[in-house]
Formats: C-alpha cells, structure tokens, sequence
C-alpha cells in the first residue's frame, strides 16, 4: 500500500496539471474609434445687394480645411439664370496653407425688384490641387425678398370642392369638374376636420364648397414653422404628370429639396408616384350637376423629407400646377 501522504500529494500535483491544461480566455479586442472625418474646403459666398437694377461686387472665400497645401485655384461664380456676372472664373495665384483663405471678387448685374416673394440662388465653386484632395468644392447663397405668404389658406387659387346643388363654381381639373362635398363628407372629409397621415395630422380645408380651398401649385412660398423628420401633403393629381420639387428653407438659412406626386384624382394607380391613398369618394361634380357615380376621386398623401436638427422658416411649392395640395404639415 502507498502511504497516504503520497497519495495526498499526486492527488495535489494531478489537479495541479489539470489546471495549468485549462485554456485561457480570448482577449478581447477593443473596437476601433472610428476615424475623424476629414475637413473639407469651404466656400463662402458674401452677401449680395439684390436693390437692383444695379451693378454689386460678391467677394467669394475658399478656406483651405485640408492638411495639405493648396494650388492651381480657381473660382467660379453664378446667380440666377439671366444675371451676367464678370468674369466667370477667376484663378487665384500663390498657394495656400492648410488654415489658410484666399478671396476672388466678382461683378453681377442685379435686376429690378419682383414684387412679392422671391428666393435667389447664388453659386461658387472652387477647383484645385492639394488641399483636402477632393479637387472641387461648391458653395450656396440663398437670399430673399418680400415675405413667404402667411399660410397655405392665403394661397388657395382653386375651386375644388362644390355642393351637388351648385356644382357651377368648381374648376379642379380645367374642364368645370369638382369633388362633390356631400360625397367628400361620406368619405370622412369635412371642412376644418382633421386627417392623419403618414405620421402627421392633417387639416382639409375649412372653406364653404363652391369657394376656393386649394393650392395649385405654381412655385408658392408659404410661411411654416415647427421641426420634423417629414413634410406631409394632402391633395391628389391633375393628369398624370403631377410629380414637382419642393424646397424646405430653414431659419439658419439652409435648404433642402425633395420630390413627389400625386395620382391623377381618377383612373391612375392608388400608389402612382409612390403616393398613399387618403380617401376616395364616389363620382364627381360636373358643370351640369352630380354624376359618374361609381367612379371613384380620391385624395392622397406623400411626403417629402426634412433636416429634424433645424427649424423650419417656409416651403416653395413645385411649379406644377397639376398638383393640388390641401393641406402640408410636419411630422415626426
């Protein structure tokens, strides 16, 4: 027999050299900061006197963000279409250190005043080697005159809505045909009452049938504030061409633009131009009366999206007027 302390003692080393037989575990890995997004030239466009008709000076700035030096610069300037600017390209002698600006100066011919509302848009683009490598940069000025107007209601220019008992006022379509407002109501849209959709809550107009209570759109600024992901709009097609941008200002002077449409308010794709059908109500007014019963004309939505992280100062509608827009609101 083995004396028992030896026996105690392998029984020791045996644990021993199981435990050293253990794998340890993985380290693991720290995930990766990601890397800093690189600075990119800026292109500044100064402020232009648009109190025409006269001849201002536009001073353009290229900031050389890059870590390299930058050379062989060039600038081009524009307005909008029809203004002569001299020259139309400048270049920039010497190079630039990273931090460093350069300016190039141009001359435009501002016209008269419009009266009413008006956005301009101004454009520079440097190009050049070195610098953040990018080769090109392109800087906006928007500027306006006169005042958005007040709201969507101040900008209502159609009749699309009459009472069966006096269908004569109506005009949605160019032809005297008009949505029917007994039929509207069957369908859930009465005046001042309220639609959801695609997140927003929505309003159909609160005007008496047979008087104007849409916007065919022509390119109006409407005055809107508020923050959101979207812009909502209520309203259905003319034709089947009703597609436009829409450009979205915000209070820091920024813009963005997207693109919709709207069926045809009859006969084309409930989902046409990626829209969503809202409601659809049975037939339609004609000049002389009430008829195509069983023929559904319908409202939709679509949208259009939004910078959230900014405050919204006004809308441009699109400059189509087959699109018929009752009612735009923010969403989250």
């Amino acid at each position: 027999m083995r004396p028992a302390g030896l026996i105690t003692s392998l029984r020791a080393m045996a644990v021993a050299a199981a435990v050293l037989l253990v794998p340890a575990p993985a380290a693991v890995a720290a995930e990766p900061e990601p890397a800093p997004a690189a600075a990119a030239t800026e292109v500044t466009i100064s402020p232009v006197d648009l109190d025409g008709p006269a001849i201002s000076t536009v001073k353009v700035t290229v900031k050389n963000a890059g870590p390299d030096r930058m050379r062989s610069l060039e600038v081009s300037f524009a307005g909008p279409v029809g203004w002569a600017v001299q020259p139309s390209v400048r270049s920039v002698d010497g190079t630039f250190a990273a931090g460093a600006t350069a300016a190039a100066e141009f001359r435009i011919q501002v016209p008269e005043q419009r009266s009413g509302f008006t956005v301009r848009t101004f454009t520079a683009t440097a190009t050049y080697k070195g610098g953040d490598g990018a080769g090109s940069a392109t800087g906006t000025r928007t500027q306006t005159s006169g005042t958005p107007l007040a709201d969507l209601a101040a900008a209502y220019n159609n009749v699309g809505v009459t009472d069966e008992s006096n269908t004569a006022p109506g005009n949605y379509d160019g032809d005297g045909n008009s949505f029917s407002a007994q039929k509207l109501a069957d369908a859930g849209l009465t005046p001042g009452g309220r639609v959801q959709a695609l997140g927003a809550e929505l309003t159909w107009p609160d005007a008496a049938p047979g008087t104007k209570g849409n916007v065919s759109s022509a390119g109006q600024a409407i005055s809107m504030s508020g923050q959101g992901s979207k812009l909502v709009f209520l309203g259905s097609g003319v034709t089947s061409g009703a597609v436009g941008n829409a450009t979205v200002y915000y209070t820091d002077g920024t813009s963005s633009t997207g693109s919709f449409g709207f069926p045809n308010w009859s006969f084309d794709p409930a989902d046409a131009h990626g829209a969503t059908l809202v409601a659809s109500s049975d037939g339609r007014n004609r000049p002389s009366g009430y008829g195509n019963a069983g023929i559904a004309y319908r409202i939709f939505a679509h949208s259009i999206p939004v910078d959230s992280a900014k405050q919204v100062e006004f809308v441009v509608l699109p400059s189509n007027g087959n699109i018929h827009v009752f009612d735009m609101a923010l969403a989250p």
